[in-house]
């Protein structure tokens, strides 16, 4: 009767031990956000948990394996680089992360996040812009961002948009590899505005504009 009754306080304690581990919660909103095709994964921690360590999987759609993302593996930030391992655009991904409690040796169930192709879902940057000017004539200088220029192979194109004084508006193309625009003989004592966008033709995307920079010629 006592090896019945230990017996069974142990299969006791052993249940309170396995419910504790399944009690750690998933993170939540798992999501990809990507800016010039640099993927990062964000999640947030799960509620009412604190000292937890994190792990990322990920794997390319229709594959079976998920993979580790070795610089992901038992960290305590709530964001990872997926740039390198989702690099390819003509693939979609999905990647996924679960917590574990060094404490109590638990894990949580893994949170998944949405399918993900960065030529579909990255944020492209416009371009910075630089005027250099003098009397009737000016200088447009753009440029993407570098890690964006490095993915495309300099494949980017650019628009710079001309706002005159009178509010008429143009519209010029900066073709791949070239980054001036020079306009001359304009009008004097006119107030001339301009922003640049960012073309990636092979993605059919485009950024925002620029803000405006702006002159008032001699």
């Amino acid at each position: 009767m006592t090896r019945l009754l230990l017996g069974v306080a142990l299969l006791g304690k052993l249940a309170l031990c396995a419910t504790a581990q399944e009690m750690l919660a998933p993170p939540g909103q798992v999501r990809f956000e990507s800016t010039d095709y640099k993927n990062i994964l964000h999640w947030a921690a799960p509620s009412n948990s604190s000292s937890l360590h994190y792990h990322v999987q990920y794997k390319i759609y229709g594959e079976v394996d998920w993979l580790n993302v070795s610089s992901c593996q038992g960290i305590q930030r709530h964001h990872c680089d997926l740039s390198s391992v989702t690099s390819d655009t003509t693939e979609w991904y999905y990647a996924r992360v679960r917590a574990s409690s060094a404490a109590s040796s638990s894990k949580s169930a893994w949170a998944l996040s949405h399918r993900f192709n960065s030529r579909w879902s990255s944020r492209i940057s416009p371009p910075t812009v630089k005027l250099n000017s003098s009397k009737q004539r000016v200088v447009v200088q753009v440029k993407a961002p570098r890690v964006l220029v490095r993915k495309m192979h300099n494949n980017v194109d650019y628009n710079v948009y001309v706002t005159h004084g009178n509010g008429k508006e143009e519209v010029y193309e900066i073709a791949c590899c070239s980054h001036k625009l020079t306009l001359t003989e304009l009008k004097p004592k006119t107030h001339y505005c301009f922003q640049a966008q960012t073309v990636i033709p092979r993605h059919m995307k485009s950024s925002d504009r620029s803000s405006a920079k702006c002159i008032t010629t001699a």
